[in-house]
């Protein structure tokens, strides 16, 4: 099914981050005022909002960024009732069983990416089929090398994040799955967290040294 040009712009900015017009505009190749009369309406639905940034000397430039009922148009799978239930049973067990429900779910979900791993050639491929997976669960995800044995693993939708925030165990298990799926040759490391206020959650990977350098090519987007 196509998606609408509002859809797309949206899209675009939950994945992007904050643009200008004119690099929304190259994005959904249309030009820069096409891309400002879609902004406008958008603005007018509260969905996004404008900031004007200066660089160095001249004009300041604006930016378009996503607001909060802007995100919320992208699904949370879990939402009220997981966060219901996570309340009910921090009630009901105590947090020694909520700890016990973490640690469950993360040994399903890494039984289901290791298998999903099998036959894997190298980090970058492994890295290329994580990505995989978790976009297929929502978290659009990409991935680039940034030098050679070196990636940048990013998620820019994070459908659980109601959970998460309520119980931020989810996300210390997400990282210990990420590192136990990627292998002993590498080190994974968070450093953006949409928890702590980054617009995504981002990881970097790192190849051991005694690890053969992978080829440097972008897959996905900066």
């Amino acid at each position: 099914m196509q998606r609408s040009a509002e859809d797309r712009l949206l899209y675009a900015l939950k994945s992007r981050g904050a643009q200008t017009a004119g690099e929304l505009g190259a994005v959904l190749s249309i030009t820069a005022a096409g891309a400002q009369q879609q902004l406008a309406r958008l603005a007018v639905a509260g969905l996004v909002a404008a900031e004007d940034r200066r660089h160095g000397r001249g004009r300041p430039r604006r930016y378009w960024a996503l607001t909060d009922l802007g995100h919320a148009r992208f699904p949370d799978r879990h939402g009220d009732l997981t966060v219901d239930l996570l309340k009910a049973a921090q009630t009901v067990f105590g947090p020694a069983g909520v700890e016990a429900l973490i640690r469950h779910r993360e040994a399903e979900t890494l039984a289901s990416y290791t298998a999903a791993m099998d036959g894997s050639r190298d980090l970058a491929d492994r890295v290329d089929r994580l990505a995989g997976l978790r976009s297929r669960e929502g978290y659009m995800a990409d991935w680039w090398a940034v030098e050679p044995g070196v990636f940048l693993l990013v998620e820019n939708h994070c459908p659980i994040c109601a959970a998460a925030t309520r119980c931020q165990g989810l996300c210390r298990s997400e990282l210990a799955i990420f590192r136990a799926v990627l292998g002993p040759d590498a080190r994974v490391e968070r450093t953006d967290h949409i928890l702590a206020g980054a617009r995504r959650c981002a990881y970097r990977i790192a190849a051991d040294q005694e690890a053969a350098p992978a080829k440097v090519g972008s897959r996905g987007r900066k």
